[in-house]
């Protein structure tokens, strides 16, 4: 089953981002899709706000992986758009299983590497208007869609 949601600001996808915070669990993976600029950075950061999550949370690009400790329970931020040409192992799959939620913006980039369960958002902007996204989440896996139900 796949969801549609709209969003005409950053403030509602942070509210979106919130929302799936609030039935988080250890070992949840969010995998976020779509062009430059479309929110992907701006969803992470909401979901850590949510998480209480005490540092600045800014995109991982250069770094490729950061990590967070400080709140209610860790998170592993992924930024991997500049592993498409790589495909050397940077050992991400050890993330998933850490008891902490794992966002990796670009997923698409790595998809071979995905878990099986985990939670595909794909944020897309809207040609008619540069605050609006189309968002479409895809669960994988029971608990992902006990969570689209619960929120959504």
């Amino acid at each position: 089953m796949e969801y549609k949601i709209t969003t005409y600001s950053e403030s509602e996808t942070i509210e979106l981002a919130q929302n799936i915070e609030s039935e988080k669990f250890p070992n949840m993976v969010i995998c976020l899709t779509g062009d430059l600029g479309s929110g992907k950075t701006v969803f992470a950061k909401g979901f850590a706000q949510a998480l209480e999550v005490q540092e600045e949370v800014t995109s991982p690009t250069f770094n490729i992986i950061k990590e967070y400790t400080s709140g209610e329970m860790p998170l592993y931020h992924m930024d991997v758009y500049r592993l498409e040409e790589s495909k050397q192992d940077l050992g991400i799959e050890e993330y998933f299983t850490k008891k902490g939620v794992t966002i990796i913006e670009w997923a698409d980039m790595i998809e071979d590497q995905l878990p099986d369960r985990r939670l595909d958002i794909r944020i897309k902007n809207s040609i008619e208007d540069e605050d609006k996204r189309i968002i479409t989440i895809t669960p994988h896996g029971k608990k992902y869609e006990d969570l689209c139900e619960a929120i959504l």
